[in-house]
């Protein structure tokens, strides 16, 4: 009988190491003798053979699994899917083939109550981020999960503004997420993003929630605003960026239904212009102090600064400075992507004081219903799109918050944010301490 256990726990041992290492041989082989082995599972743990080959990124053995009917959404301890292991360490492979299988997004482990989202931002894990995303607008319903909470009471975009993921704070706001959730439950003050974000002190997921509105003067549980979260923690430059009696930056018109309809051309021009104007304003507020500002991540890579001045019926006809780059449909009137920020952006981030009315055309008076990139002659008169990577920059030098008082409140903001972020993940449990203590 000794003898049977023994045989037993040296086939597991094989079985686990064979699936760890990609030995899809011997796994084959293994399985063949006996097939209920890939039913068998750690003993801690209770991890499968199917968490193992995804945590590990063995496409192969995961494939080999899978077609042999293994449950997609098999449970470990900790209530934790194969997929949810996958998104923690950065599997991407493994996570497309668990969804070709049926993986259910929407499950919640049993450490913190987090669905694959939560992992995803927490761990920065963009590609799977896009995956959701791309299932919400397939149709099928996942769009609105974008905001679910973890045990916490954190969103996503709580667990991203705190692990300093701009990257993926800027595809959630992007996609919907609600930029002053709070954490606390029934109504009760909590830690929002904007408070996460200035305790991890990543100036580029501030300058974010700022731009989509997030309350500079909204209080935790601990009665504080951010501000006074961001100086406990020694973070000046988000502390001087988040000071009440700053100035405010210039906000994404969400409220505005063709905005959130914009093609992602027209998008890229505004979001730039947007960027360059706010940051104006941090280097306005950041002046004096020891520290500077790093590049923007969506920076002008691929402008041509020599190339020829444009002639001055491609500029702008009412700032008179920049190229003209948005059209406005259905009149066709051009203007240049600051200008059409001025008519539609607000600096208050009170959503009572957002105009919630399309703005119109400053030359027929129309209602703006739809934007588009617009299209110039080049100089050999064939019609051409103007290209995000291609836009000419003024051939004035003259800073536009130096223009006329329609632009005068453009004197803000930075990059949306770095791409990029790290860390590689660990199936334990991590510190929760923050969630409602920043």
């Amino acid at each position: 009988m000794g003898q049977g256990l023994s045989c037993k726990a040296s086939h597991e041992y094989g079985l686990f190491t064979a699936v760890q290492v990609g030995d899809l041989e011997t796994l084959e082989a293994l399985v063949e003798r006996q097939p209920s082995l890939l039913h068998q599972t750690t003993v801690y743990d209770r991890l499968s053979a199917l968490h193992i080959a995804a945590a590990n990124g063995q496409i192969e053995v995961l494939s080999m699994i899978l077609n042999r009917s293994v449950p997609a959404d098999i449970l470990n301890r900790h209530k934790q899917t194969p997929l949810m292991l996958a998104v923690i360490h950065g599997k991407i492979s493994c996570v497309q083939r668990l969804l070709q299988a049926g993986a259910n997004i929407l499950m919640f482990d049993s450490i913190h109550g987090r669905t694959c989202l939560h992992h995803a931002a927490y761990y920065g894990r963009v590609e799977f981020v896009l995956i959701v995303l791309w299932l919400g607008l397939d149709g099928r319903g996942f769009a609105r999960f974008v905001n679910i909470r973890d045990g916490n009471g954190a969103t996503p975009l709580h667990l991203a503004a705190r692990q300093r993921r701009p990257d993926c704070v800027h595809l959630l706001l992007d996609s919907g997420a609600l930029v002053c959730a709070s954490t606390g439950g029934y109504g009760g003050p909590g830690s929002t993003p904007l408070h996460l974000a200035a305790r991890g002190g990543s100036l580029d997921c501030v300058r974010q929630l700022l731009a989509w509105g997030a309350d500079r003067l909204q209080r935790d549980s601990a009665g504080r605003i951010p501000y006074t979260v961001a100086l406990k923690y020694k973070h000046g430059a988000c502390a001087a960026l988040l000071n009440p009696t700053a100035a405010e930056p210039l906000i994404w018109p969400t409220p505005l239904k063709f905005i959130s309809e914009l093609n992602p051309e027209a998008k890229v021009l505004l979001e730039r212009a947007l960027m360059e104007v706010n940051r104006e304003r941090e280097k306005n507020i950041l002046k004096g102090m020891a520290y500077t500002l790093p590049s923007p991540s969506h920076s002008d890579v691929g402008v041509d600064d020599n190339i020829s001045e444009a002639s001055d019926t491609e500029l702008c006809c009412i700032c008179f400075d920049q190229v003209c780059t948005i059209e406005v449909q259905d009149c066709g009137h051009q203007m240049c992507a600051n200008c059409t920020l001025a008519l539609c952006c607000h600096n208050k981030p009170n959503p009572t004081t957002a105009s919630l009315t399309a703005p119109v055309c400053p030359f027929c008076r129309s209602s703006i219903a739809q934007l588009v990139v617009a299209k110039i002659k080049a100089n050999n008169d064939t019609d051409c799109d103007i290209n995000s990577s291609k836009l000419r920059k003024s051939r004035r030098s003259r800073n536009i918050s130096e223009g006329s008082s329609s632009f005068k409140s453009l004197s803000a903001m930075g990059s949306f944010g770095k791409m990029g972020g790290r860390g590689s993940g660990m199936i334990a449990a991590e510190s929760n301490e923050w969630v409602d203590k920043p």
